[in-house]
């Protein structure tokens, strides 16, 4: 699937001019791809005899052929979609060498690394099976592994047999057809239906400038800011499309976008405060997250009730769960946002058990 995005889906935290984007250019977000990878074959061996004034019979000299190249997977921050699946799906690693003579070896085929954003999830299209998960930066994975180069003459010489008049060929490099798929990499994840006011959270919190406006679905891809907190420090956040009821079972836009949530340590569940009935509202919410994963319910959470300046004078904040904190905030006045901000970094950074992720949604 791809979808129009935004420019500033991630800009390392920097400051963001307004007009920096322009419709006109605007790129793709893709958060899934398949694509074929194939490791380069080996060099064949070398047939070949010694032939020098002076040195009748030289006997066998043929060198060996080179190895196929490899293909690695590089994990790589500074990536942030999979767009580049989009327009090349096929990637071969190059051959290696033959073998010559003069017992000369053939040179190794170069290898391939391909980056891909950290939080890619790489499966075995035929299988389905896991094959790795790119989480750190700078992780390297080897996928397929190139052909070995075969042997020339030289090593088949015995002493019955002292001219070979044969070589190994190489062998070919292993092949594989890979399904991609990324899970944005975050410290907090922003859930509620649409218009619930995930974005302009973000936007007054981060440098991210995500659309914002008063109609349902104005976000249609996941987006990520930066959040300071105090000196020096800093938490990532992701603001992913509304939901709505019957999500899972593929109402609006769906559960498509979840999987970018599913590596959060902390989720902001996010209820505005003109909803005809809060706590319903929030209950469908936590249910739509359970049909997903059951897993995101064992994350810490923290309950968000929004647009506070709207809010009628005899409004009163319900208790939505036990254990639960309840903030009351608006974005547009910056009211409750420091409280907030410091609950979000106390989670975040509190070390969790690690949770295991649905690798099947």
């Amino acid at each position: 699937m791809w979808f129009d995005f935004q420019d500033n889906l991630f800009n390392g935290g920097d400051s963001c001019k307004k007009d920096s984007y322009k419709k006109d250019e605007s790129v793709k977000f893709v958060d899934s791809a398949k694509i074929s990878v194939k490791a380069g074959d080996g060099g064949r061996g070398c047939v070949s005899f010694r032939r020098e004034k002076f040195v009748p019979k030289g006997g066998p000299d043929g060198g060996d052929g080179g190895r196929g190249g490899h293909v690695y997977l590089c994990a790589n921050r500074q990536l942030s979609t999979l767009l580049d699946f989009k327009y090349r799906k096929s990637y071969i690693a190059e051959r290696g060498g033959h073998g010559m003579g003069a017992r000369k070896s053939g040179k190794a085929g170069k290898d391939i690394v391909i980056g891909v954003p950290c939080g890619t999830v790489v499966r075995n299209a035929e299988t389905g099976e896991v094959i790795c998960d790119m989480i750190e930066d700078g992780q390297e994975v080897m996928i397929v592994k190139g052909g070995r180069g075969g042997q020339g003459n030289q090593h088949f010489a015995t002493a019955t047999r002292q001219a070979p008049r044969f070589a190994q060929p190489g062998e070919k490099g292993e092949e594989l057809e890979l399904e991609m798929e990324l899970k944005l990499m975050a410290d907090v994840g922003l859930v509620g239906f649409p218009n619930a006011g995930k974005s302009t959270l973000i936007s007054v919190l981060s440098a991210a400038k995500p659309k914002i406006a008063d109609y349902p679905f104005t976000t249609l891809v996941p987006n990520l800011g930066i959040v300071r907190y105090e000196e020096f420090k800093s938490f990532v956040m992701a603001d992913i499309p509304g939901l709505i009821e019957g999500a899972a079972e593929g109402r609006g836009l769906g559960i498509q976008f979840l999987r970018h949530i599913q590596r959060t340590k902390t989720l902001l569940v996010m209820v505005p405060s003109d909803s005809p009935d809060i706590a319903a509202e929030y209950a469908t919410l936590l249910k739509e997250l359970e049909k997903f994963d059951p897993g995101l319910l064992s994350k810490p959470r923290l309950a968000v009730i929004t647009k506070m300046d709207i809010a009628p004078e005899e409004f009163s904040v319900p208790e939505l769960e036990p254990n639960t904190q309840v903030f009351a905030i608006s974005s547009v006045a910056g009211t409750g946002l420091p409280a907030l901000k410091h609950e979000m970094w106390k989670q975040v950074s509190t070390p969790n058990p690690v949770i295991e992720d649905n690798a099947g949604n």
